[in-house]
This record gives structure tokens, C-alpha cells and sequence, in this order.
């Protein structure tokens, strides 16, 4: 019986743990992808001069924009645009609120804000 009572508790401390690493994963991978984004961003802003406007979005680093400023110089960065690993675009604005730029995800809820798993997760967090 005490070997059964040893043997919860030491489960109720292990199951916790164990079923939180997909999130912590997901976060992770969503920072490596925005990390990728960033620097993709700098060789898009090396080519072109500039950042792409919040209109044109991350979508310049695939396709030429055709809206205004059409960028001269312009160079594919990418092949296509991954989505965060919760399925959702990921978000970019130009000016940023954080800094000249930010790019993020909106979390495993897909909506501004949040808290945990929902929290954003953005280009500004160390």
C-alpha cells in the first residue's frame, strides 16, 4: 500500500511535467522560426534598402511586392512563409511597437494577448 501512495505521488509530480514539453516545444519552434524570419528580413533589408511596409507584409520575402514602395532590388529570401506550429500566419508590423520591426506569433489561440500557452510570442523577448 505505501508502495502504491509512493508510487501517485511520484506520478502526480512526473505527468505534469512530461505533458508540458509539447508546449514548451511549440514555443521553441516558434522562436527559431521568428529567428529566421529576422534574418531573412535583414537580407530582404540589404537588398532593397528598406523593410517591407506592413501592407506588403512577410509575404515580400517570397513574392515581389506589386504595391507601393515596389521595391528595386528586390531578391527571393524565401521559399515560402512556414506557419507557427499552432497552424496560424505568423504576424508582422512595420513600425513595430517593440522596435523598428516585430514579428510573432499569436500563441496556441490564434488571438492578440494572452496568458501561457496563449501568450504571443515575439521577436522583442530575449
Amino acid at each position: 500500500m505505501v508502495v502504491m501512495v509512493i508510487i501517485a505521488i511520484l506520478a502526480g509530480m512526473i505527468v505534469p511535467r512530461v505533458m508540458n514539453r509539447p508546449d514548451q516545444a511549440r514555443k521553441l519552434a516558434a522562436r527559431q522560426d521568428i529567428a529566421s524570419l529576422m534574418q531573412a528580413l535583414k537580407l530582404y533589408r540589404l537588398d532593397v534598402g528598406r523593410y517591407p511596409t506592413s501592407e506588403q507584409g512577410l509575404a515580400a520575402l517570397v513574392k515581389q511586392p506589386a504595391q507601393d514602395p515596389v521595391p528595386s532590388g528586390w531578391m527571393q529570401t524565401l521559399d515560402n512563409l512556414p506557419k507557427d506550429p499552432w497552424g496560424h500566419p505568423y504576424q508582422y508590423a512595420n513600425p513595430g511597437q517593440h522596435g523598428e520591426i516585430d514579428v510573432w506569433s499569436l500563441g496556441a489561440d490564434g488571438q492578440p494577448g494572452g496568458k501561457d500557452n496563449d501568450a504571443d510570442i515575439g521577436n522583442w523577448e530575449p
